[in-house]
């Protein structure tokens, strides 16, 4: 009995260094990638100077901060850059975790955030605010576009729900429908209103192709709490989760509430990815591809799964941000094409592997 307790004990001492070194190397990482990209300006900064400067914003932990960069330095990457990296990993943390959501919802590595038509409602409601000025009056363009993104998004979410919902729960492949078709409704209003943008088509383009062209300390103020909330809200699931892949009927009989996980799920999921939505536009392939190569890393637990999809996913678009301001500079390209880029090959990947999809 002894032996057996000592080895349950030793089992669950391993597990716990390996998470804590997974998170470990991952945050070291995203830290990493964060300085690098506020390296990236019209004027030069040191990786080592930028990660110095970032540390020195951290409350207890800046204090013990000293380094040699100059005042216009730290000003240039808290007031200019930081703001933009910033978002990008907030962005990266929401869509990634949304994507292990669905993706343990529907139990298919290809699902992503965007399949319940999120992004086509996000887009249509901003694509109203920037074509025909909704919300202007009384929001101003600063805010009108990602409240009405947001709106939309959540609008969508909700009217999708209502659909897909039957008197004895939400099927899932109802559910996924009901997103599809809702989802082409929304992209064929967006195309008609392309055709009509005139003078704002190039804006419309900008926002649809997703980036952070603008991006102020006002919007991570507002986004960051509601992400880490939804994020936390999330992980308390994170067993139901595990129970899940089971499958539905074998959940059940392991004392897990499906409808009610599934509906709170879906709803924390569609808020993030309505957040993110809100700050960058449309990224694709993040909520894809980050939490599948996470799961192979980690497994499929998601105890380790969301946090370490969370961090990977920011550390991601952070880069992938980095590569958008560079690639062409001066140019710089919306931060969506570098994800779809590399999200492309990546599904195209998935679609080979699983001999179970049918074309």
């Amino acid at each position: 009995m002894r032996s057996e307790k000592s080895g349950v004990e030793t089992k669950y001492l391993k597990r716990f260094v390996k998470w804590t070194t997974i998170i470990l190397v991952l945050s070291l990482f995203l830290l990493f990638s964060m300085a690098l990209a506020s390296t990236v300006g019209p004027m030069p900064i040191s990786v080592e100077n930028a990660l110095g400067i970032i540390l020195h914003q951290i409350p207890i932990v800046g204090d013990a901060i000293q380094g040699q960069w100059t005042p216009l330095e730290e000003s240039v990457v808290v007031q200019l850059r930081l703001p933009r990296v910033l978002s990008a990993a907030l962005v990266g943390v929401a869509l990634s975790i949304a994507g292990v959501v669905f993706q343990g919802i529907f139990r298919n590595p290809m699902a992503d955030p965007y399949v319940l038509g999120v992004a086509s409602g996000g887009g249509f409601g901003a694509l109203l605010a920037i074509v025909f000025g909704v919300g202007l009056s009384s929001l101003g363009l600063f805010y009108a576009v990602p409240v009405m993104a947001c709106v939309g998004a959540l609008s969508t979410m909700f009217l999708v729900y209502a659909i897909a919902r039957t008197g004895f729960g939400i099927p899932v492949l109802r559910l996924l429908l009901v997103g599809i078709a809702v989802s082409s409704f929304f992209s064929s209003l967006i195309s008609l209103m392309l055709a009509t943008a005139g003078g704002d088509i190039h804006a419309a383009f900008n926002w649809l192709f997703g980036g952070f062209p603008i991006c102020k300390w006002e919007y991570i103020n507002v986004a960051s709490p509601a992400i880490l909330v939804c994020s936390v809200a999330i992980y308390a699931f994170a067993r139901d989760l595990n129970v899940m892949l089971l499958g539905e009927e074998q959940a059940r009989h392991l004392g897990v509430e499906v409808e009610t996980v599934k509906k709170r799920l879906i709803i924390l999921g569609s808020l993030l990815t309505a957040v993110a939505i809100s700050i960058s536009g449309i990224i694709g392939f993040i909520g894809l591809i980050v939490p599948h190569i996470t799961r192979i890393l980690v497994g499929p637990d998601h105890r380790i799964l969301i946090p370490s999809s969370a961090l990977a996913g920011a550390s991601l678009l952070v880069l992938c941000d980095v590569v958008a301001r560079t690639i062409l500079r001066p140019i710089v390209l919306p931060t969506g094409i570098v994800t779809a880029m590399l999200g492309a090959p990546f599904f195209i990947y998935l679609l080979i592997k699983s001999r179970r999809i049918t074309v």
